[in-house]
């Protein structure tokens, strides 16, 4: 919600006592890396301490008159109280953050022998296996060859078979059948959203509405299988897997990952343990470069992991989402051992949704809603593929989804024979407010409505169960990009409103046309909650509401949230920074609510 918010507030502090930029600040997300914005922002410092001081320098110079002039070059002389600063050229060496173990010989020795055997004059556009002048010419600083540090031994033996409940060591797993599968959008909708219901009659799973809870998903089978192919161990993948820590490693700390249980097959690790889609980082790329023979590809490899190859690793890995199998196809001479990839592939996490259903108006039944993540194909990626849990869980309701097309349920007494494996996450606040007579607020566009369906189901049980309670106002802001393809639970909001539960539903459709009779055309969830500006700060200032909000981070919740600073700073009367800090407030007094994702 406040991203880089304590840097920001500084930054804008100091401007105001008279501070000035000397170099421009750098906003960071630890979500995406170092390579995007804290290595290029390094990079760029000390040549800006080397040009301010070096300014100011001269600047006292001039001032103190003690310049002179030769060959109309200034030579400046320089109070020592300065020669600190001025020493900056011979101390930067010594600060820069690379990786000790470089060598100046490693990176003079990247320098292509041969142009040509990079890049032919036929190609001019850089991809993700071939690149063009300038870099293809360039010296490159590579990092050092990170220290391998597992030891892996195949063992023919048979054992045990693992169950996906080992894979977490923290709480109970449940596996529940899947009695229900709806698709909620129309063919030609541009996202497909699927609600899934699973039986928890027979666990002892509970939760409220509004909590989140855990998939446990494997990766695509196909995949799994073409990786054991290339990597040459399809005759293994039914071997147990004994790992151990090399004896002469130089990595420090060096520890085996606890997510990968013992008595693991090769199929089991690829398959459950280990993320096969996750972007390969630049460490990961410097170390399969030693198992790369064609020259031609060595030397790219060695680029993309370069720092002159920043762009190029950004345009051509970072940004299209490439995996290793993508690699491993525009680079066919690589061919990593398994210790590799345990080493530099991340845990195949268990991925959360939100649940959108309430126990009390469902007992027994837990709803849940996604959208079908579609990664299209591109010069990088040959192949389209849909998201690891999302493509799964679609692929495995296909045939309920085709059997009925818009729903199905099990007979009675019937148990499906589809079943998932789920866990719940760790106790979140994103619930109904304790007073039933506390007025609240939900925006939800898209997918983000699921949590908020849930809510209102609760709350529509309450009234019928205590006709002698206050209850306060509900408002829900709900936006998608068409009325007839992606209206998620349309019917089900509808009759909310008419039976009371929820007191005012504001919509709006971002690729429809404007109304005719709209003199304010809406077209994002932020554009409706200005037309109620006021509304928002009475509920949320004189009357001590609550506002929800669930959805994209990067864009919607950030938007949303400005609108909110906009809102609270022309109410009260005070500027940006103070109606950030009530903002703030609100959050802390946990009436101002976020369950959002990147």
């Amino acid at each position: 919600m406040f991203f880089c918010n304590g840097g920001k507030i500084v930054d804008k502090r100091l401007q105001e006592l008279g501070a000035q930029h000397f170099y421009e600040t750098g906003l960071a997300d630890d979500c995406v890396g170092l390579e995007i914005v804290v290595e290029p922002w390094i990079d760029g410092l000390w040549l800006a301490l080397k040009r301010e001081f070096t300014s100011r320098n001269i600047k006292e110079g001039m001032s103190n008159n003690l310049g002179t002039v030769s060959n109309g070059v200034s030579a400046v002389t320089v109070d020592r109280r300065m020669s600190g600063a001025c020493s900056l050229d011979s101390e930067i060496p010594h600060l820069k953050l690379e990786d000790l173990e470089v060598k100046a010989t490693d990176a003079l020795s990247q320098r292509p022998a041969n142009v040509h055997s990079v890049v032919s004059v036929q190609n001019t556009e850089p991809s993700l296996d071939r690149s063009v002048p300038s870099l293809s010419q360039s010296t490159l600083n590579i990092p050092a060859v990170p220290s391998e540090y597992i030891d892996v031994q195949f063992q023919d033996s048979t054992g045990q078979e693992l169950r996906v409940s080992s894979l977490i060591s923290d709480g109970i797993v449940f596996h529940v059948p899947v009695t229900k599968a709806v698709q909620l959008t129309r063919e030609d909708a541009v996202k497909t959203a699927l609600l899934l219901e699973l039986d928890i009659s027979k666990t002892t799973f509970c939760y409220q509405p509004g909590d989140a809870f855990c998939v446990i998903c494997p990766n695509n089978a196909r995949e799994v299988q073409e990786l054991l192919h290339i990597l040459g161990l399809s005759e293994r993948k039914e071997c147990f897997v004994s790992l151990k820590i090399k004896q002469a490693t130089k990595k420090k700390g060096a520890a085996l990952p606890e997510y990968i249980p013992q008595g693991s097959t090769v199929e089991f690790i690829l398959t459950w343990s280990l993320e096969i889609r996750a972007v390969p980082k630049k460490a990961f790329l410097r170390a399969l470069v030693e198992y790369t023979s064609d020259a031609r590809e060595k030397r790219r490899l060695q680029e993309l992991c370069s720092k002159q190859g920043a762009s190029d690793y950004n345009s051509f890995i970072r940004d299209p989402n490439i995996c290793l199998l993508d690699l491993l196809h525009a680079f066919p001479t690589c061919r990593p051992p398994l210790n590799l990839l345990i080493e530099h592939l991340p845990k195949l996490q268990a991925r959360s949704y939100s649940a959108s259903s309430s126990n009390l108006f469902q007992p027994g039944k837990l709803q849940f809603v996604f959208n079908v993540v579609e990664f299209p194909s591109s010069p990088s990626r040959l192949v389209s593929r849909k998201g690891v849990c999302t493509g799964w869980l679609a692929e495995l309701v296909e045939p309920m989804l085709q059997q009925h097309k818009n729903s199905l349920h099990t007979k009675e007494g019937e148990s499906s024979t589809i079943k998932v494996s789920i866990f719940a996450r760790p106790i979140n606040t994103f619930h109904l407010p304790s007073d039933p007579s506390v007025p609240f607020m939900m925006v939800g566009p898209g997918t983000g409505v699921s949590p908020f369906i849930g809510f209102l189901q609760h709350r529509q049980k309450l009234q019928e169960e205590h006709v002698d309670w206050k209850f306060g106002e509900t408002w829900l802001f709900f936006g998608c990009q068409h009325q007839d393809r992606d209206y998620l639970f349309r019917d089900e909001l509808r009759s909310f409103v008419e039976n009371g539960t929820l007191t005012h539903l504001k919509v709006c459709f971002s690729r429809d046309p404007p109304a005719a009779a709209e003199k304010k055309p809406t077209k994002y969830v932020q554009d409706n909650i200005r037309l109620c500006a006021k509304e928002v700060a009475r509920v949320l200032l004189k009357e001590r509401g609550c506002f929800y909000v669930c959805g994209d981070a990067k864009h919607m919740a950030k938007d949303v949230n400005d609108t909110l600073v906009d809102i609270l700073s022309t109410d009260v009367g005070v500027d940006k920074l103070e109606a950030m800090k009530i903002l703030a407030t609100l959050q802390q007094e946990k009436r101002y609510l976020q369950d959002v994702w990147t």
